[in-house]
């Protein structure tokens, strides 16, 4: 493909990722997902869908973890990530049938979230339910799983309608942002 003299470098690597071959699939797809989740003025518009393509083509040779942390970045653009990236089994599936059969539910959350299992029984843990929110609504989950694993994964408690309400008292950013540390194994400082 030719391109004019005046292409954002980034397009440019892109491009020059996708020549590599395999080995640099997930690299590449990661970067194709981050700019489409912020497409730069610099870059022409006409060029979107040719990285579009780009992704889907490399999304569908990634491992199932690169997936999961492509739909993470694409989540403002959840119209594009539905249209371009794979169908897959829902990921959500082993949790909830964790949770409905008394299961050990902290390795399949912590495998969903991509966090420790450590966290995930910290997540499991807390009575209020907001921290089941957080990464519930950070992780892209809808309020059914979260209300689902409110009432059959946490802990007994007398008020199951105050716990559900723990859903709607968190933002969808700071949620994001709070899943992100916790996958980096850094609890975030809370706001005073």
């Amino acid at each position: 493909m030719i391109l004019p003299m005046t292409v954002n470098p980034r397009l440019t690597h892109l491009l020059e990722l996708a020549d590599k071959g395999p080995a640099l699939r997930a690299a590449l797809a990661e970067e194709a997902a981050a700019l489409l989740a912020k497409w730069p003025d610099d870059c022409p518009g006409e060029m979107r869908p040719v990285f579009e393509n780009l992704l889907a083509k490399t999304a569908r040779e990634v491992d199932a973890d690169t997936r999961a942390r492509l739909r993470l970045q694409l989540f403002s653009q959840r119209e594009l990530a539905a249209r371009i990236l794979p169908k897959e089994k829902n990921p959500v599936l082993p949790v909830i049938e964790a949770a409905r059969d008394g299961r050990d539910v902290a390795g399949a959350l912590a495998a969903l979230l991509g966090v420790e299992e450590s966290r995930a029984q910290e997540i499991l843990s807390d009575d209020s339910g907001h921290a089941l929110a957080i990464a519930c609504k950070g992780g892209g989950l809808d309020r059914a799983t979260f209300s689902t694993l409110a009432l059959l994964a946490l802990p007994p408690c007398a008020d199951p309608a105050a716990r559900l309400e723990a859903h709607d008292s968190v933002t969808t950013l700071e949620a994001a942002r709070t899943l992100r540390a916790w996958q980096g194994g850094v609890m975030p400082v809370a706001a005073e």
